[in-house]
């Protein structure tokens, strides 16, 4: 998976790599324990790749970035957030099926 399509960013660079984003951005947030992150993470990641010139795709580790996923709200995962222009467009918590994530992230499209 190319840096270009979709990164993993932290406590300490989640400002600058999505809220200040030049296009709408999804972000996954997750941990290395959890089953349904790991079930959703390919289809996360083909989905980086098939919107890649119009969409922003990140993922954070809730256990190494506690701060960002508490910033957020994020009480279960995995949790999807949509952001658009530095906010909060829509949240989708749970795993879901690649169509349900892809109507997701056309709201910011």
């Amino acid at each position: 998976m190319g840096e270009e399509t979709l990164v993993h960013v932290g406590d300490d660079n989640f400002a600058e790599e999505v809220l200040q984003a030049d296009r709408p951005a999804l972000v996954d947030f997750w941990a290395p324990w959890c089953g349904p992150c790991k079930a959703i993470g390919p289809t996360v990641e083909a989905l980086a790749v098939q919107y890649r010139d119009q969409l922003k795709v990140a993922k954070v580790n809730i256990d190494d970035h506690p701060k960002t996923a508490e910033t957020y709200g994020v009480m279960s995962i995995p949790t999807l957030i949509l952001f658009k222009e530095g906010k909060v467009l829509d949240t989708l918590i749970g795993l879901v099926p690649k169509e349900r994530l892809e109507t997701f992230i056309r709201k910011a499209l």
